[in-house]
């Protein structure tokens, strides 16, 4: 922002400064931001705001620049996203002026839109789906086919603000496309909002990138121990993945072993818990094994509320 001294030295050179500083000063005085100070600081007086004329010309300036906001990433003020605040006090028996900075709306939402997005990780799931921002009336009037999960998880977002986090998540199923990653990306951002760490996790392309992991035992144990230890962790699109025993029984299973009683996990799936258990079953490596896919579900059937998502098909619509 331009300086009160370079905006004197831009005048017409014909005027000499303190001529030009009078002129400002009378500005300054009919402006009503100082005459607000003025009427809350009757102490402030000509000669005081004569002495402080820089630090009073920046508190009008900025206050005017924020009143007509061109946006936060054109921000003109000395610091982005911030404005000149003053207060008068009484030092040694005579007034004083003092500026400091304050953060604007505008800053103060940006940062904590970076702390909820800070708060949740994604693994292979499109990042505008998490940034984008819904109202619970927008995912209830986008799709009213859906109106019952969609209230099923409005209802739990509220028990877990009001209560704390729960031992059970939920398991969204429906057919392609009625917008079950949609709304569990909704849940994260709310329950984000309030504090919780999210992670969520998109199955078919993580399964495949942990057969290069088994290679790289420390990235793998830390990526294990994220999804153990973060509040709420989502499998999007469970039962879609190329399984094989290890995935299933030493990463999957440990992770839900470890979460079960302790924190919520929650799923998006084209099939339904029954349909889930006996894609569990079967492995490309050691066939049909009913026993370890029992184990599974095992931790996750009682460990969930399940939520059918019915409606239209979304995928490829204009918005």
């Amino acid at each position: 922002m331009e300086s009160l001294g370079d905006l004197l030295k831009s005048w017409p050179s014909g005027q000499n400064i303190a001529r030009q500083a009078e002129q400002k000063l009378a500005e300054l005085r009919d402006d009503p931001l100082v005459a607000k100070l003025r009427t809350k600081y009757p102490q402030v007086d000509e000669g005081l705001l004569r002495r402080n004329l820089n630090r009073v010309y920046q508190y009008v300036t900025e206050y005017n620049n924020c009143s007509n906001c061109p946006g936060l990433d054109v921000c003109p003020n000395d610091y982005e996203g911030h404005y000149t605040m003053i207060h008068a006090e009484e030092l040694n028996g005579a007034m004083q002026l003092y500026d400091r900075k304050v953060s604007c709306k505008k800053f103060l939402a940006r940062q904590a839109e970076e702390a909820v997005r800070s708060r949740i990780r994604s693994f292979y799931v499109d990042e505008k789906a998490l940034r984008r921002v819904y109202s619970s009336d927008d995912i209830l009037t986008r799709d009213l086919e859906r109106a019952k999960a969609v209230g099923q998880l409005l209802r739990y977002i509220d028990r877990t603000r009001e209560h704390g986090l729960q031992q059970e998540g939920l398991y969204l199923a429906g057919r392609f496309g009625t917008g079950k990653t949609f709304l569990m990306c909704y849940l994260l951002q709310e329950l984000a909002k309030v504090g919780y760490s999210g992670v969520i996790v998109y199955m078919p392309d993580f399964v495949e990138d942990l057969k290069s992991l088994m290679h790289e035992p420390g990235k793998l144990k830390e990526t294990v121990e994220l999804m153990k230890e973060t509040d709420l962790l989502v499998f999007d699109d469970i039962g879609a993945e190329n399984l094989n025993p290890w995935v299933r029984d030493h990463v999957l299973g440990a992770i839900l072993n470890y979460r079960m009683e302790r924190k919520p996990t929650f799923y998006t799936s084209n099939y339904d818990l029954d349909a889930l258990e006996r894609h569990f079953s079967f492995t490309n490596k050691d066939g049909e094994d009913i026993h370890k896919a029992e184990r599974i579900m095992d931790r996750i059937k009682p460990y969930v509320e399940n939520v059918m998502v019915t409606g239209e098909n979304k995928r490829g619509r204009k918005a």
